[in-house]
């Protein structure tokens, strides 16, 4: 078992140089510096030299590794959570006991870390749950003291998936909680129009992230929103190319650089995998590629060009020092179609024209591709089902599936922690290609996956101190920051008198109802009613009632309806399984849909067409229509307010005639809402979508296009276009309004 006590280590101060911290290694004096000697030679090795340039360090290092090693390198294990329970997805052990029975501390390594780490080489790890910033800065360097004492002393390159997201926050505002601070969504972030606040969001997270020991961002998502029904949209920067360009190179230049220095590498730097390559955005009929029933993108309006634009104009162009993000993560998606070359629809780390032709060949991509996680294990019987992502490559082993991922370019693969298919994968090329060739290409990706860890310090000095760690995340500054861009990220688009409610007036809140529904992991979640508002919040601003007879105004909480786009009952019934994904509440038959899907097969199916024309789609939260209907006839003259969590644009036209003011976020803590309906602060943002005016115009619109929908108009004569938004004096119209022209 660990020790009780976090690891020791001594730092050693360069004069001009960085700060050497070790737990157990030997540190070398050569020139008056201080050296790591982590191979244990006694003698300074060129990538122990700090003073060389990263790449040369890792071509160094790469030529000395195992093709074992290189393979643990190209590894990027499954989620990681601290401190493991012994149930649920992500299980651990400790001692081979559960958390409690061992005894041990929340930042001890588990039986599972250790074995990947020493047995299978794996030094990227991804971290999902982290108690706190200082358990997770104490499990950090458990795991670099353990990757330390291992030979050639590799650094854990620690990555996570966004964090800062406020919707998942608590209701109020706080700073100084030791949680991080708290954003809005990548959607909210689009409505404040402002690339110059994105900007701020990068450095805030950067800071904290690597007060956490993450050294790896997920992040960010850069893909083009133009399909309205995709579950992802809200964590897109919209639909607007220049406008995700824009965001997407803020965010991720501030992520990755380190003021002050000359390459912008440095302490404070996390790399960025921006993603997905070449743009997630065009799902056919919005079904999402984590599942086999929406494994399919689609470009009837011929656009993939567009796509591409957050990517070559953005991320691909960084204005600081660090000029590219330094990974890039594919999508799922079988991006139908876009092989011009040799024609084939497989995924898209499969595709050769997707990976090699175009990433690495014509637009000279040289950084990390990193397959989005679980795509090479065998996918499972049932195509509803969160399984095993290797699309049109079923056929292939799994060793053979990992070889053509290589072939085309790709270095890493997401959620694996097994070498075993890898060195399969490596035998299988040195047949096809001799052993010089496979040892070199499997070298090319080490040197580019070291290179990061090199950028980042982490071979000087991986440690951290845990109280300072719990000083710099959700430090009063950022909180603060991010508070502000939560309530600069909602949107109101209507206002007939009813904001903002300044007096401490009597509120009524109504009780939100949700049907049974599948749940992301396609496990079935019961029904169950939801409180939208803490009354302890609430009471802040108003005096609570249970009555709207009582009230002297409603606050109406609702969200975008919960649609989904297979059902197993359409398929026992005798249909394709397949039907419409509804952005309106009541439910929708989709008269006008394709007859024939443009994309289709799957060796689960026993036909190509994925259509769903006349078929009827529900939405599990039809009843929050009925709240407002019915809110409004309760309250009279009285005015109703309804608030909008928007995760992707919503059809308008069923709620808007009873609300006298919307509001709509994208993602914001509660107390945001209760400060803009006071009038504590006044609404700012702009829709970074369209909301369109019916189901018609989102079946007629081409999935690859943005912003090709009617949009809807409202009673007083507004369009919710985009771009537009209100404050308290009427319709914005400023230089944000402007920024980017249609």
């Amino acid at each position: 078992m660990e020790n009780k006590n976090a690891p020791a280590y001594q730092i050693y101060q360069n004069p001009d140089g960085p700060e050497i911290g070790a737990a157990g290694a030997n540190v070398l004096q050569v020139d008056g510096l201080y050296f790591k000697d982590l191979a244990g030679t006694g003698e300074l090795l060129p990538y122990e030299d700090w003073r060389l340039d990263p790449e040369d360090r890792a071509r160094d290092l790469a030529s000395r590794l195992s093709v074992e090693e290189i393979a643990g390198l190209m590894l990027y294990s499954p989620h990681q959570m601290v401190p493991a329970q012994p149930h649920g997805p992500f299980p651990g052990t400790y001692g081979g006991k559960t958390l409690s029975e061992s005894g041990a501390e929340h930042w001890d390594l588990t039986d599972q870390q250790r074995h990947f780490i020493e047995k299978d080489h794996v030094r990227h790890v991804l971290a999902m749950a982290l108690e706190n910033a200082g358990t997770a800065a104490r499990w950090s360097n458990q795991l670099q003291s353990f990757a330390e004492s291992l030979p050639w002393g590799i650094p854990v390159n620690i990555s996570s998936d966004p964090r800062h997201g406020a919707s998942q926050a608590g209701a109020e505002y706080k700073s100084g909680a030791g949680d991080v601070s708290k954003w809005p969504e990548g959607l909210g972030m689009a409505a404040t129009f402002s690339p110059e606040l994105c900007r701020a969001f990068g450095d805030a997270v950067s800071k904290e992230c690597r007060a956490m020991g993450i050294t790896t961002a997920l992040f960010p998502q850069v893909d083009l929103a133009t399909e309205p029904r995709w579950m992802r949209f809200e964590d897109t920067f919209g639909a607007h190319p220049r406008m995700v360009a824009e965001f997407g190179k803020a965010y991720c230049d501030s992520l990755q650089t380190t003021q002050g220095s000359p390459t912008g590498w440095g302490r404070d730097s996390v790399c960025g995998m921006s993603k997905h390559w070449p743009g997630g955005g065009p799902c056919e009929a919005g079904r999402d590629a984590h599942y086999p029933f929406g494994k399919f993108a689609v470009y009837p309006g011929n656009n993939l060009s567009g796509h591409l634009k957050p990517f070559l104009e953005g991320v691909f162009q960084l204005d600081g020092p660090t000029k590219t993000t330094s990974a890039i993560m594919p999508y799922y998606t079988v991006s139908w179609g876009v092989d011009q070359k040799d024609g084939k629809n497989v995924g898209n780390s499969y595709s050769r024209y997707i990976i090699h032709d175009l990433l690495r060949e014509k637009y000279g991509y040289d950084g990390i591709v990193c397959t989005d996680w679980g795509i090479t294990a065998d996918p499972e019987p049932e195509i509803d089902s969160f399984s095993s992502r290797c699309y049109g490559v079923e056929d292939l082993s799994e060793a053979q599936r990992h070889l053509l991922a290589i072939e085309n370019g790709v270095d890493q693969f997401g959620g694996n922690s097994a070498m075993g298919p890898i060195l399969e994968a490596y035998q299988l090329g040195c047949q096809r290609h001799g052993q010089e060739a496979m040892r070199r290409r499997m070298e090319e990706s080490a040197v580019r996956l070291l290179k990061n860890i090199f950028r980042c310090g982490l071979f000087e000095n991986p440690y951290l101190d845990p109280e300072q760690s719990e000083r710099t995340t959700g430090c009063q500054a950022f909180c603060q920051a991010g508070y502000e861009a939560q309530l600069k990220s909602v949107v109101m688009v209507k206002n007939q008198g009813a904001l903002p409610q300044r007096e401490r007036k009597k509120v009524y809140i109504p009780t939100r109802h949700i049907g049974p529904m599948k749940a992301f992991f396609r496990n079935s979640l019961p029904a169950q009613d939801i409180d939208p508002a803490s009354t302890e919040l609430v009471e802040k601003y108003y005096h609570r009632v249970s009555a709207p007879q009582e009230a002297d105004f409603a606050l109406v909480f609702i969200e975008s309806p919960l649609s989904d786009g297979y059902s197993q009952a359409d398929r026992e019934a005798g249909g394709n399984g397949y039907v419409p994904i509804s952005l309106q509440y009541r439910p929708y038959t989709a008269a006008n849909a394709r007859e024939e899907s443009i994309a289709g097969g799957d060796f689960r199916e026993g036909f190509t067409n994925r259509g769903y024309k006349g078929k009827t789609g529900s939405a599990a939260n039809e009843a929050d229509l009925d709240l407002v209907i019915d809110t409004k006839r309760a309250m009279g003259e009285k005015p109703v307010i309804v608030v909008l969590r928007m995760h992707k644009p919503t059809v308008p036209a069923e709620f808007e005639p009873y609300a006298d003011g919307i509001l709509i976020d994208f993602g914001v803590q509660s107390q945001a809402i209760f400060d803009l309906v006071s009038g504590q602060a006044e609404p700012s943002g702009l829709l970074p979508v369209q909301m369109p005016a019916n189901m018609d115009t989102v079946e007629r619109h081409c999935e690859d296009v943005p912003l090709d929908m009617e949009p809807y108009t409202d009673g007083c004569g507004n369009r919710y276009d985009f771009a537009f938004g209100m404050n308290w004096s009427g319709v914005i119209d400023d230089e944000r309004t402007r920024r980017y022209p249609r």
